[in-house]
């Protein structure tokens, strides 16, 4: 695999000063007006949204000690302030620079959506951090799912508080920051569940020390009688954690943050002295921005489209084993890695696209591939993990046939020593902090049901409201349920149109016809839209409305989740109005999720594959290009 040899220099971006900013630096970076630079193969330019918060200074730190002793790359940063207006002009005047590549933390994702969607297509890779973007315009996200490091807070509260439950007092800081409404979110939706833990909340107005040091000073009554107090970022902990001493409750009260930042006096440090009862890991990303950043630039295969970041429970107990792994080496040697992989089925033309990718890509990334086909059966799936265990196999891989049922034979591969990575499905399991699977590859299915739906909003307009028919795939598979909840949190925000029909089809051609049967044996036809989990489905309901005289595309609109080749064909026909991709060709992604599990990454929570949407407008020139 292609590796980029370089050595970083960084200055930080003002309009009028730069030039001088870049002298005084030392920076070995000499440019000129026709884009040649000495020494310099590859410029990359980072636009922070607010370099105030804590988050993004040790977002830079983080991108300097990753780069510190490459040789040929000039990173070149600029702030945004806060300010969206100045952020897009940040990214117009780094362009003039010459970047080749541009990492951003957008300070208002609907805002700057525009101007990174214009770098994107202008051939610039775009790696957008921490704030998504709507769409999947741009190379790389990279962030943490901050909901559900509320949640991981939430959840290791309750277990402290046990049965006996008690008083939490929960600290937000500035209401315009976005992690913290999210953190939150996750955290109150965790401790609603218990009716025997009371929350007292504090609003500090600001995410700092002092501020957080002043609440809890001025708090004391409610404090004192509180046994646990949460903050959701690193600074305002350390401020009640100085508070708390001060006041000497800290025998009394225990105090459980977010963040897990590894500077002094930052999470991790305060767990290590005992000041902080347990903080929940946010990792900032910047070592994963610069290695996807160097894949990129490199040309090398196997970039995803997002790689959500995993956060685990940092306490006393795993504290030095949590550290010891964040600055663990990481080594792939080349060698030959031994993988079994359980395969979900063969049931549409997008699985059998699905499995010949794996199969050609394990050739190309030196992996000994033993793949086990369970024809939708969890029990055959069981079968085939259990012989990977006896085997012995380096990974397993599993593609589940449905969510839930899966925490023994999981368990009995974690004991084994076996780590699993989910592909294109994932599970529920009943205690996610156990870890049974190291991440999750595939696609965005709840994404997927949200541009089903936006497509529909954005061209099928009539003055009355539209009847929809969802034809659904397998029950109690996660691309039905996730498919179904994004499609319907879109569907929520627009009044106009409205579920008449939902019946599920199993992902299969027949299924798809089987629907529209039953739906016809009972009812006159009256659905002004179909919304179908797969292009099989589809493409099996179309048949079954042509045989009953109601004419696709003309009198219903259908829209379906895959984009394959077959679908395409029906959108050149007519018959088909719009087909959301779901891109089963993961191959590249997946082994090089395993090499790098392998050579000692920290793996991410989960890893989204590149996926667009395309409608009958552009089908006939699309059509050629596609591969399944």
């Amino acid at each position: 695999m292609a590796a980029v040899q370089r050595r970083v220099g960084f200055l930080i971006y003002y309009p009028v000063v730069v030039i001088l900013c870049m002298l005084l630096s030392g920076c070995s970076f000499q440019g000129n007006g026709d884009g040649t630079r000495e020494g310099i193969s590859s410029i990359i330019g980072v636009s922070q949204a607010n370099m105030r918060e804590e988050w993004r200074v040790a977002l830079i730190d983080e991108l300097r000690q990753e780069t510190e002793n490459s040789d040929d790359i000039q990173i070149i940063t600029a702030d945004a302030t806060g300010d969206a207006d100045k952020q897009i002009q940040d990214i117009e005047n780094l362009i003039g620079y010459g970047i080749d590549l541009l990492i951003i933390s957008p300070c208002d994702e609907k805002v700057l959506a525009g101007k990174i969607k214009e770098v994107y297509d202008s051939g610039i890779p775009v790696i957008v951090m921490d704030r998504a973007v709507e769409g999947f315009d741009y190379t790389l996200y990279i962030g943490p799912d901050n909901e559900m490091i509320g949640q991981q807070a939430g959840t290791y509260i309750a277990s402290l508080l046990g049965e006996k439950g008690g008083n939490v007092v929960e600290l937000s800081g500035s209401q315009s920051s976005k992690q913290g409404s999210e953190r939150l979110l996750g955290f109150r939706k965790v401790l609603a569940e218990f009716d025997n833990i009371e929350i007292t909340r504090l609003h500090l107005g600001a995410e700092t020390k002092d501020a957080a040091y002043d609440m809890i000073t001025a708090a004391r009554n409610v404090v004192e009688h509180a046994d646990v107090v949460f903050a959701y970022s690193d600074i305002m902990a350390l401020g009640v954690c100085d508070a708390v001493r001060d006041q000497g409750l800290d025998d009394r009260v225990v105090i459980v943050d977010c963040d897990g930042f590894k500077g002094a006096d930052e999470g991790i440090d305060l767990v290590r002295k005992g000041r902080l009862k347990a903080t929940v890991s946010c990792p900032i990303g910047g070592k994963e921005a610069i290695d996807y950043a160097l894949s990129i630039l490199g040309n090398e295969s196997g970039v995803p489209k997002q790689v959500i970041l995993r956060s685990n429970i940092i306490t006393a107990d795993n504290v030095e084993e949590s550290l010891e792994k964040m600055n663990s080496p990481v080594v792939d040697d080349g060698s030959r890695i031994k993988v079994g992989y359980s395969q979900v089925g063969s049931e549409s033309n997008w699985r059998l696209a699905n499995t010949k990718s794996i199969e050609e890509a394990a050739k190309r990334f030196n992996i000994d591939l033993h793949m086990e086909i369970a024809d939708q059966s969890q029990e055959r799936q069981y079968e085939a993990i259990r012989t990977f265990i006896n085997e012995k196999v380096d990974v397993i891989v599993v593609s589940p046939v449905v969510e839930t049922g899966w925490d023994e034979v999981l368990r009995e591969a974690k004991r084994a020593g076996i780590p699993v990575i989910m592909s294109d499905r994932n599970v529920s399991v009943e205690n996610r902090d156990e870890n049974l699977t190291t991440t999750y590859l595939g696609a965005d299915f709840m994404e997927e049901g949200r541009r089903a739906m936006r497509w529909i909003r954005d061209n099928v307009q009539n003055d009355s409201k539209q009847s929809i028919m969802e034809i659904m795939g397998n029950e109690g598979a996660s691309p039905t349920e996730e498919r179904s909840r994004g499609f319907r949190e879109i569907l929520s925000e627009n009044p106009s149109y409205y579920i008449e029909y939902s019946d599920h089809g199993d992902f299969t051609y027949e299924g798809g016809r089987e629907v529209i049967r039953r739906y016809l044996e009972e009812n006159e036809w009256d659905i002004d839209i179909i919304f179908s989990h797969n292009d099989d489905m589809a493409l099996g309901a179309i048949e079954e409305l042509k045989a009953h005289g109601i004419k696709p595309d003309e009198d219903v609109t259908i829209v379906s989740v895959d984009a394959t080749k077959e679908a395409f064909r029906a959108m050149v026909r007519g018959e088909l109005s719009c087909a959301v991709e779901c891109n089963p060709i993961i191959g590249d992604q997946l082994m090089k999720a395993v090499r790098d599990l392998k050579s000692g990454k920290q793996m991410p929570f989960r890893i989204i594959t590149d996926e667009k949407i395309y409608d009958r407008d552009v089908a006939e020139e699309y059509i050629n290009k596609r591969m399944y």
